[in-house]
């Protein structure tokens, strides 16, 4: 009976220490946790800028996989403070991604200015499915990248996306227009990808076409 009962404690420990694992694997590290919940939700936070080579260093990184779930505190605390961060006077934008705040996960809030009333939308490891071959011309500019705005011409007209909600909601969507290009933006800086990289290549291929 008492090896039985010994067994069925230790199962019990594996499969916590199991779970644990996984969690920890899909959900903030210690240091972004620290981070988020150094202030109150509603408290925008720090807008990571190329001027400064550490905060430049993170954005051209790569971020990671969030799981979503409605129940996780410190993830929405920090759709929270990001949503807050973009709505800042001082940060104000059309669109914001969590590496522009120094995590590296793939959460991007949008301005759905092809909606009623142009909500912003909160986006989970959204991913670009298909680029229409149709490009259009659009002014970008960067939170990140102060006093400085560009003319591109290589933003897809019309993309394809999937996404995660935070109720945990696998969806899929089609987007045109200048909404397009703000998630195409945001969803760059995921990669570590920033809209001069787009802008340097155009200058190159507009060089090449004239040799």
């Amino acid at each position: 009976m008492k090896n039985k009962i010994y067994t069925l404690l230790l199962l019990i420990i594996l499969a916590s220490c199991s779970g644990s694992k996984s969690l920890t694997n899909q959900s903030f590290s210690k240091e972004q946790t620290q981070l988020i919940s150094s202030a109150d939700s509603l408290v925008p936070m720090r807008v990571f800028k190329i001027t400064n080579k550490k905060d430049s260093l993170l954005l051209r990184s790569k971020s990671a996989y969030v799981k979503p779930s409605p129940n996780n505190v410190v993830l929405k605390t920090f759709v929270n403070r990001l949503y807050a961060t973009v709505r800042d006077s001082i940060s104000m934008g059309v669109g914001i991604a969590a590496p522009q705040v120094g995590i590296l996960k793939n959460i991007i809030w949008v301005q759905r200015f092809d909606k009623e009333n142009h909500p912003f939308e909160v986006y989970l490891n959204p991913r670009i499915t298909k680029y229409s071959t149709e490009k259009q011309s659009v002014k970008e500019g960067c939170l990140s990248i102060p006093n400085r705005s560009d003319m591109l011409n290589s933003r897809s007209f019309l993309i394809e996306i999937e996404y995660d909600t935070m109720n945990a909601e696998h969806k899929n969507e089609t987007i045109s227009d200048f909404t397009a290009v703000i998630f195409q933006h945001e969803i760059d800086h995921l990669s570590g990808i920033l809209y001069l990289d787009h802008l340097e290549k155009e200058i190159r291929d507009a060089k090449k076409n004239k040799l």
